[in-house]
């Protein structure tokens, strides 16, 4: 089983308007809203890829009910926990450019922790855990720890998308995939990288600090894959981008499920290079039809080994 934590999600408020003029009335061109959160976004890819997975996390109140009821209208298990307060929202509002307002997030509980955690007692070897998002205050710097510990335990795979100490922490417990993009992994280590040959060394370094493949994503640049002794390069899809949000939600999950079934890291960078630009040409996240148009497209090139 592949589980998906998603500790913080929300609803995603989707505003369209023409143009922003702050303190005056604006009106909507356009609205809609979708169940967020970046664990609950590789579930919903995943679905699409016919890969199960079991999505858990914290939701509460009625927005909590909006996303739960979403997720089994699509067919996805999940096993979340009801918290008290309710699920926050994310505003995303498009006006040429996206500007974003993120909700805090609820106040969780000992007893709803605890309740968490029975469901991470159902983790078994070979199960996948992926870890994802922003960890709601009231849980602590170290609930991920916490997470892979058990996963540690129970002789489970897992994966971590987060950022900065939090990541360096992660990395000797040998998470099966990291996905910094670039701006991310130059934080990282505290250095700036301005092309593919100043990223090389620092991709190298997360594999030698524990890393079992790293991914690095460039946006239009296209991305890298270091794994074992090899890095590889895929050139940037082609295509109109309509969304950035979800986009390298929708990567970890076609690396993820693919690598489950294959167990081989070069096409499941290939199906995550795929996924990711299906979301990023689309309004919501990938389908599977376009999912398969665009995996024959990808190009990857072995560019350099390790040494």
């Amino acid at each position: 089983m592949i589980y998906t934590i998603t500790l913080n999600p929300s609803i995603d408020y989707i505003v369209q308007i023409d143009q922003l003029n702050l303190g005056e009335l604006n009106r909507m061109k356009q609205d809609y809203k979708l169940p967020g959160g970046k664990g609950i976004n590789v579930s919903r890819v995943l679905s699409q890829l016919n890969v199960p997975s079991l999505a858990t996390g914290f939701l509460g109140g009625f927005t909590g009910n909006f996303i739960k009821d979403w997720l089994q209208n699509e067919g996805i298990k999940t096993g979340f926990v009801t918290v008290k307060d309710d699920t926050r929202i994310n505003i995303k509002l498009k006006h040429g450019e996206e500007t974003e307002i993120n909700g805090l997030g609820p106040a969780i509980s000992e007893n709803e922790i605890n309740e968490f955690l029975k469901v991470m007692d159902k983790v078994t070897a070979g199960d996948i855990v992926i870890l994802s998002g922003s960890v709601p205050p009231s849980l602590g710097n170290d609930f991920y720890n916490r997470i892979i510990q058990i996963c540690k335990e129970k002789q489970a795979e897992f994966m971590i998308d987060t950022t900065g100490q939090e990541l360096l922490d992660a990395l000797p417990n040998r998470p099966i995939l990291i996905k910094p993009n670039h701006h991310e992994l130059a934080e990282l280590f505290g250095v700036k990288l301005n092309s593919v040959e100043e990223l090389i060394p620092y991709g190298k370094k997360c594999l030698k600090l524990g890393a079992q493949h790293v991914i690095v994503s460039m946006a239009g640049d296209g991305a890298l894959l270091f794994t074992g002794e090899n890095v590889y390069f895929a050139d940037a899809l082609k295509g109109e981008l309509k969304n950035s949000v979800g986009a390298g939600d929708s990567m970890i999950a076609g690396f993820v499920g693919t690598f489950d079934k294959t167990k081989d890291p070069v096409k499941a960078f290939a199906a995550g290079v795929a996924t990711g630009g299906a979301t990023a040409f689309s309004t919501d996240l990938a389908q599977k039809e376009l999912i398969d148009e665009l995996l024959p497209q990808v190009k990857i090139t072995k560019i350099t080994g390790r040494n």
